[in-house]
């Protein structure tokens, strides 16, 4: 096929695609457009048989990974860690608004970084409904601070975010050594972000006496909290003895789910349902047709676009080109497009591309599918989530948090060394 062909032929498919899984009517799958959308990208030619090979080689450890991930979060939402985090949130609260904004954000803040932003959107966000209504306080800042951070305070680790996996693979790095870089612009993003909604949301946290919570204490599930630690550590041992993260997620994965089935409070169909499979085909199908676009062009344009260098205007540079290209086609295809341009120009810019589409998307609802899945989750629950208020606070939080980011990023490379 002729190369301008196949460029608007992806880019089409490509765009359909995404408004397919922004849309979803009645519920369909994402997987519905996408992977015929693959499908046809390889049968007229605009990708060659063997690309879309080496891409699906490419992501499969990653769907792995994400799929086991996403059983381990719906089974630690099963043994009742959800429901213990909301008892602790408003004990930790105590009927102080602002009190409950620190505790949801040191919640969700840790939820997203070890059990993923799927976690914090899909499991988190309805308990932090009821914990505001529990106290009776306003649940606006609390749920606006749930689909923040599941962006942002997904930059700790590799296993946070889809995206992360997709950098991971491509940065060269160990497990301990991408945290240890990463663990300084997390901490400075989620600080940040906090600073603002104490002042955006200031009319919505109002000053209150303590009040006694007279709820059941928390009783936190042990065995899942053993179970996700030891996967955790699993992680670190599979990474220095270069070994796929993706086996440690898996053997945490099944032990989990043994447990549930055996005590059944599972089913085989629902842990299926939990590795989502509609979700993971059309990451699949998506890589495929982003490497189309990739390979029709689109490389070549972000080539000259994308800033070369280590140094911190460089870094700058790439973090907010990786963040407008989020909020133009979604953070998932920006990553898939940039991490392979940027790798040349070594782990510093790999890891700026990190921070540009996992900070850029709290700008608008279109940035990441989490933030498109966290509006149906709340309005599901009859609240209003109006689009001049979210990118108002998108307008004050992305700048601001993506630029002290960036600054830290720099800092780390400079101490930390890769």
């Amino acid at each position: 096929m002729n190369t301008t062909l196949a460029e608007i032929l992806s880019v089409v498919l490509l765009i359909a695609s995404l408004v397919w899984a922004v849309l979803r009517p009645a519920g369909r799958s994402e997987a519905v457009v996408a992977v015929p959308a693959a499908a046809l990208v390889i049968a007229l030619g605009a990708i060659a048989p063997e690309h879309a090979l080496t891409e699906a080689e490419r992501l499969g450890p990653v769907i792995g990974f994400l799929a086991a991930v996403l059983v381990l979060a719906h089974l630690c939402d099963v043994e009742g860690l959800f429901t213990a985090c909301g008892a602790w949130m408003a004990r930790r609260a105590a009927g102080r608004p602002r009190r409950l904004l620190t505790a949801v954000f040191v919640l969700a803040s840790v939820v997203t970084a070890v059990l993923s932003l799927d976690a914090t959107v899909v499991l988190l966000t309805p308990v932090v409904f009821a914990t505001a209504a529990r106290m009776g306080v306003r649940s606006r800042p609390h749920v606006y601070a749930c689909a923040h951070l599941s962006n942002t305070a997904s930059l700790l680790l590799p296993v946070s975010n889809l995206t992360n996996l997709l950098a991971f693979a491509a940065s060269g790095l160990s497990f301990t050594r991408f945290a240890a870089l990463m663990a300084l612009p997390w901490v400075v993003a989620v600080g940040v972000e906090y600073a603002v909604f104490r002042r955006f949301f200031a009319d919505d946290l109002p000053a209150a006496e303590p009040a006694p919570d007279t709820g059941p204490a928390p009783e936190f599930p042990v065995f899942a909290l053993v179970t996700v630690a030891c996967t955790l550590a699993g992680f670190v041992v599979a990474s220095a003895l270069g070994i796929e993260p993706a086996w440690a997620a898996c053997a945490g994965a099944v032990v989990m789910a043994g447990r549930a089935l055996v005590r059944r409070r599972a089913t085989p169909v629902s842990v299926v349902r939990a590795a989502a499979p509609g979700f993971l085909a059309f990451v699949l199908a998506l890589g495929i047709v982003v490497r189309a676009v990739v390979d029709n062009g689109l490389a070549s344009a972000l080539r000259h676009a994308l800033p070369g260098g280590s140094g911190l205007l460089a870094l700058l540079g790439v973090a907010a080109l990786a963040a407008v290209l989020a909020n133009l086609i979604n953070n998932l295809p920006a990553v898939l497009v940039l991490v392979p341009l940027a790798a040349p120009a070594g782990t510093g810019a790999v890891l700026a591309v990190l921070l540009g589409v996992n900070i850029g998307p709290n700008l608008t609802y279109a940035g990441s599918l989490a933030t498109l899945l966290w509006r149906r989750v709340v309005q599901d629950r009859d609240e209003r989530v109006e689009v001049g208020e979210f990118t108002r606070l998108g307008l004050l939080t992305v700048p601001a948090t993506l630029v002290a980011a960036v600054v830290a990023l720099w800092a780390s490379l400079q101490v930390v060394g890769v």
